[in-house]
């Protein structure tokens, strides 16, 4: 009777950690990706129609042609656009976060920074620096932290938003690097 006690009782407590790991809530990076769910409604809803450049939609895959989007834009102090991207194209579900600045020189109009590809989980798919020079791709970790900033730069503004959604300042010039303007001659 002793020796199955001992057996009961050692089997009871392998079986603990399993059943407070299945109570255990769910991770923070649920709730994040429900936020960013709920990010992308909101830009669908409440965003300005735009379309990302074709260089750009082709170097993260997304097809060669501009990219139709909703888009949300707010320009921080120092002159870099946070924009939140949500594509309006039924085949080419995605997401694209950007940190740009437009330069604006004696011949040419071009963005500078990065951007993200994501979708409503908020794995991050790809990572793009974009120059004068066009736009390349980074490996992902290389801008992993300012890719977790810049989500929650906009689930902060989401939240700012309260439960009933009010609409932003529209940008005045798209966040994506499309050519604009005079092109320098050579």
């Amino acid at each position: 009777m002793k020796a199955r006690y001992r057996k009961f009782a050692i089997v009871t407590l392998a079986l603990v950690p399993v059943v407070l790991l299945a109570q255990t809530p769910a991770p923070t990076l649920h709730a994040e990706q429900t936020e960013l769910s709920k990010t992308e409604e909101w830009v669908l809803s409440q965003g300005t129609d735009e379309s990302i450049a074709p260089e750009l939609a082709a170097i993260l895959g997304l097809g060669s042609d501009r990219l139709p989007v909703k888009l949300k834009s707010f320009r921080t102090s120092d002159g870099v656009s946070h924009t939140f991207a949500v594509s309006t194209n039924p085949s080419q579900k995605a997401i694209v976060i950007s940190a740009l600045k437009t330069i604006e020189d004696k011949m040419k109009i071009y963005s500078v920074g990065t951007a993200w590809l994501t979708d409503r989980s908020g794995t991050l798919r790809q990572t793009i620096a974009v120059d004068a020079s066009g736009a390349r791709v980074l490996p992902d970790n290389s801008r992993a932290a300012e890719f977790k900033d810049i989500k929650a730069f906009f689930l902060k503004k989401l939240k700012a938003t309260g439960s009933t959604i009010t609409s932003s300042p529209s940008p005045t010039r798209s966040a994506t690097p499309a050519k604009e303007g005079k092109e320098e001659t050579k």
